[in-house]
């Protein structure tokens, strides 16, 4: 996530802050951080199905993404990711706030094709399975007492090994091996869920009370939207119908 590490491989202090009054302040202070999170991921996702619904149904998806600018709507979403991922050092809350946004517009623009090619039960199937695994995940991510920061190079390294073999299957087109790639990518985004709630937990011993905190929810809403939304459409291409 952005250049911040993983808390849980340091050793850092904070430990004093777990007693009497300032233990009640820590928590007060980390349930508020994890619900902006939580809001702004939210937020995200609002906006990002709405756009979708609203692109698909005015007639000018189907026309746009049978044009070579269909191209600068898939990749859109990734500039915006690596923008705020690799510069969020450099911008100020209020500019990575305005490029998480314009993020989540786009991303509903690119979304917009699911609209077309997939029935309306579907994507709420889709959707609703998605959210209820996505709040048990997280919920386990934030509770356990389970180191899962060992899971993390493995599960980086899966969310790579998807992507080459989502490249490799646009020249294949083998349907046997799509089938392995959702089924994988449901598993580790999932995975990805538990872990980066844990890592957002652990964070925010270490940016309380700054002026990082503000860019740390972004990146963190960010993380665990990207966690949702892949796995809702992993789940979208394994049980969904399509338009006849």
């Amino acid at each position: 996530m952005a250049n911040w590490p993983d808390p849980r491989t340091t050793s850092a202090g904070f430990g004093s802050v777990n007693v009497g009054a300032a233990s009640a302040e820590f928590d007060a202070g980390l349930r508020s951080y994890m619900l902006s999170i939580y809001n702004y991921m939210a937020s995200a996702v609002l906006v990002t199905g709405v756009v979708a619904m609203l692109f698909a149904q005015s007639g000018f998806a189907e026309q746009v993404l049978m044009t070579p600018l269909r191209w600068v709507i898939m990749f859109a979403p990734l500039a915006f990711v690596m923008v705020l991922s690799f510069g969020i050092n450099r911008l100020s809350t209020g500019t990575a706030q305005l490029l998480y946004w314009a993020f989540a517009v786009v991303m509903g623009l690119s979304m917009s094709s699911i609209f077309l090619v997939y029935t309306g039960t579907s994507i709420a199937q889709a959707f609703f399975g998605a959210a209820a695994a996505f709040a048990g995940l997280s919920l386990y991510g934030y509770t356990t007492k389970r180191d899962l920061s060992a899971f993390g190079t493995f599960l980086i390294m899966g969310v790579v090994g998807i992507l080459v073999a989502s490249l490799l299957n646009l020249w294949f087109q083998s349907t046997a091996l799509g089938l392995a790639i959702s089924i994988l990518g449901v598993l580790i985004f999932a995975g990805l869920t538990a872990y980066d709630t844990q890592k957002l937990k652990s964070i925010y011993a270490y940016v309380a009370g700054t002026d990082q905190i503000g860019k740390v929810v972004i990146m963190g809403a960010l993380n665990l939207y990207l966690d949702f939304i892949n796995m809702f459409m992993f789940l979208l291409r394994l049980f969904g119908s399509q338009r006849n």
